[in-house]
C-alpha cells in the first residue's frame, strides 16, 4: 500500500544562511542551454520556472526527487559522474533528479532513472521531505524530496549507466554503508548522509 504523504512534509535540516545572490556573470556555473526549467515554491506552496543552475545559485527552494532501488536488503547507488555540475565523484542513491516544470513527479523519477541508468522500473512514492545543504563551489540545495522506492531483484534490471552521469554503480547493505559514510564521510553527497543519518535502516 502507498504511504499516506499528504501530510508528511518532514523536515532534516535547517536552512542555511544565503548571501548575496549574484548576477548571471558571476555565477560559478553557467545557465543550462538550451534553459532547464525546474520548479521552485512560493511561500503559498504554489509553483514557478526557474533555470536550474539559477536555482541552485540563489538558493532558492525547489521540488526534488530522490529513487532508491532495493534487490533484497541492498541498495543500489551510483557515483556521479566527475564532470557534474556539483558533487561530481561523489556516491549518491539511485538516482536524484529535479522534475521539469510542469512534469509530474514520477514520470520524471522514471525518465531520470531510464537517462542515467538505461533502465525502469515500478516505483512506490513514499515520504516528502526537505532539507538545505551547501553543495560547494558556490551552490545550494534547498529542496523538497519527493522519495520514491522500488524492491525488485537484480536480474529484473538491466543496469547500463550513462557515463555523462554516473561513472560508477554498486548495491550495497546498510551496515557497509554506515561504515563507509563514517570512514569517508566526503565520498558521498550532502543529501545522501543526510538520508541514510536520518533512516539509518534505509527504509525511504
Amino acid at each position: 500500500m502507498q504511504a499516506d504523504i499528504s501530510e508528511r512534509v518532514l523536515y532534516l535540516s535547517s536552512d542555511h544562511e544565503i548571501g548575496p545572490r549574484p548576477t548571471v556573470s558571476e555565477w560559478p556555473v553557467p545557465p543550462t542551454n538550451p534553459p532547464i526549467m525546474i520548479p521552485c515554491i512560493n511561500t503559498d506552496g504554489t509553483h514557478f520556472p526557474v533555470e536550474k543552475i539559477e536555482a541552485h545559485v540563489k538558493g532558492l527552494h525547489h521540488q526534488a526527487l530522490s529513487v532508491f532501488v532495493f534487490a533484497d536488503d541492498e541498495l543500489l547507488i551510483q557515483r556521479r559522474a566527475f564532470e557534474k555540475y556539483h558533487c561530481g565523484g561523489k556516491w549518491a542513491n539511485t538516482c536524484c533528479t529535479h522534475p521539469h516544470f510542469g512534469e509530474e513527479i514520477e514520470a520524471a523519477a522514471q525518465r531520470r532513472l531510464k537517462e542515467e541508468l538505461g533502465f525502469q522500473t515500478p516505483l512506490e512514492q513514499r515520504l516528502i521531505i526537505e532539507y538545505s545543504a551547501d553543495v560547494g563551489d558556490g551552490l545550494w540545495e534547498r529542496e523538497r524530496v519527493h522519495m520514491f522506492r522500488s524492491n525488485t531483484a537484480k536480474t529484473d534490471i538491466n543496469v547500463k549507466p550513462n557515463p555523462d552521469e554516473v561513472c560508477e554503480t554498486r548495491w550495497i547493505s546498510a551496515t557497509d554503508l554506515h561504515a563507509e559514510i563514517q570512514t569517508n564521510p566526503d565520498d558521498f553527497t550532502p543529501w545522501f548522509r543526510i538520508y541514510v543519518n536520518e533512516y539509518p535502516e534505509l527504509n525511504f
